[in-house]
C-alpha cells in the first residue's frame, strides 16, 4: 500500500498533477480594532516573516499578517481555510472574505494578481488560523484561459461520516458522495482525471478506508496533526507524507488521539513543468513571456489602494465576482 513515507518541509512534497501544497497554522492573538496583532511586532523581519515566534508569522505582511498583491499565470490556487479568515482582492476587481471551512478555488490562467490578507477579527480572544494552499497544474491548452474565482462555500462541501472518520470532499467523489463543481477549466473538471482532495479526521483509535482507483493516478496522504496511524502495518508520526499505491484499497488506523490528514491524488497531466516563482508553464521562453508581460500590464493592474488590502471589520463571509455579482453567508 505505501511506495515512499517522507518527512514533510516547508512547503509539503506534491506529485504531479499538484505543484505545491503548503500548510500554515498560526495561533495569533487579540486583534486591535484596525485588524493588527495586539502585540508587539518588534523583532520580526516585517514583508519577511517566516519564522515562528510565539506560534504565528506575519508572512509578507507589514501590519496585518498575509500575502500582499502577487501576480500567478498558468495554475489554480485552491485555498482551504479550516480556522481563522482570509481576505481575498485581486486585479479583476473580485473580492471576498472567506474562513471557517470555506474554499477559494483560483484559476490564474493567463494571468491575474491578488493578495490573501489574514485579518484579527477578534478584538476579545485569539485568532487561530489553519489553512491550506494548494497548487494544481493546469494543462499546455488551458494556460492561457482567462482567469476564473470560485467560492465553495462550506455548507455546500459535503462531508462523509463511515467508519470512525469524517471525510470532507473538497474535489472528487468518496463514498458516492461528490465535491462541489471545480472551477470550469481545471485539470479536476474532467471526471477521468479523477482529482481528489480530501480533509480527512479519524478518531483516536478508528479507521478510515482510501479506496483503490487506477495504478496510473498518484495518491498522496499528509499526516498533519495526532499522535500515530497505522497504514499496512507500518507506524507513522505526524509531519510526514505517504505516497500510496493508488490501485490497493489503504485502511488507515488512528493511534490513541484523533489523526488530521490531507490526501491529494490525481491523473498526472505528464507534460514539462517551468516554474519561475508565481509563474508555472512549459517551456523557459514561456516564463520569459509572462515575466515581460507582468512587467508591461500588471495583469491588468491594482484596483485596490492598498496592496495588502483588507475589508471592512464588520463584513460577514462574501464574495464579490468581477461582473458584480455578490453573494454573503450569514
Amino acid at each position: 500500500m505505501i511506495k515512499e513515507v517522507f518527512k514533510l518541509g516547508f512547503p509539503w512534497q506534491t506529485q504531479d498533477p499538484f505543484l505545491f501544497c503548503v500548510y500554515h497554522l498560526d495561533n495569533y492573538p487579540k486583534g486591535k480594532e484596525d485588524m493588527t496583532p495586539n502585540a508587539d511586532l518588534e523583532g520580526r523581519n516585517l514583508g519577511n516573516d517566516f519564522t515562528l515566534k510565539d506560534g504565528w508569522r506575519m508572512y509578507h505582511g507589514q501590519s496585518i499578517p498575509g500575502f500582499p498583491a502577487h501576480p500567478h499565470r498558468g495554475f489554480e490556487t485552491i485555498t482551504i481555510v479550516n480556522k481563522g479568515f482570509c481576505d481575498h482582492s485581486d486585479s479583476l476587481g473580485a473580492a471576498g472574505r472567506f474562513g471557517e471551512g470555506d474554499v477559494q478555488w483560483m484559476t490564474a490562467g493567463n494571468g491575474v494578481q491578488h493578495s490573501e490578507m489574514f485579518p484579527l477579527l477578534n478584538t476579545d480572544k485569539d485568532n487561530p488560523l489553519e489553512l491550506f494552499q494548494i497548487w494544481l497544474n493546469l494543462p499546455k491548452a488551458k494556460k492561457f484561459v482567462a482567469p476564473h474565482f470560485k467560492m465553495l462555500w462550506h455548507e455546500d462541501i459535503p462531508v462523509v461520516g463511515i467508519q470512525s472518520a469524517n471525510i470532507k470532499i473538497i474535489a472528487g467523489t468518496y463514498a458516492a458522495e461528490s465535491a462541489p463543481e471545480p472551477a470550469p477549466d481545471s485539470w479536476a473538471a474532467e471526471p477521468e482525471n479523477q482529482v481528489a482532495i480530501w480533509n480527512i479526521h479519524i478518531d483516536a483509535g478508528g479507521v478510515c478506508t482510501i479506496p483503490r482507483t487506477a495504478k496510473e493516478v498518484q495518491s498522496t496522504l499528509y499526516f498533519y496533526e495526532g499522535d500515530t496511524i497505522q497504514i499496512d502495518g507500518t507506524t507513522i508520526v505526524p509531519d510526514h507524507g505517504i505516497q500510496l499505491a493508488s490501485e490497493k484499497e489503504t485502511k488507515i488506523t488512528a493511534g490513541s488521539s484523533k489523526a488530521h490528514l490531507l490526501l491529494l491524488r490525481g491523473k498526472p497531466i505528464n507534460e514539462p513543468v517551468v516554474k519561475y516563482g508565481p509563474f508555472v508553464m512549459n517551456t523557459e521562453k514561456e516564463i520569459e513571456d509572462a515575466m515581460s508581460e507582468y512587467r508591461l500590464t500588471q495583469f491588468g493592474g491594482w484596483p485596490w489602494r492598498y496592496p495588502d488590502h483588507v475589508h471592512e471589520k464588520e463584513k460577514g463571509r462574501f464574495a464579490k465576482y468581477p461582473d458584480g455579482t455578490l453573494i454573503e453567508k450569514t
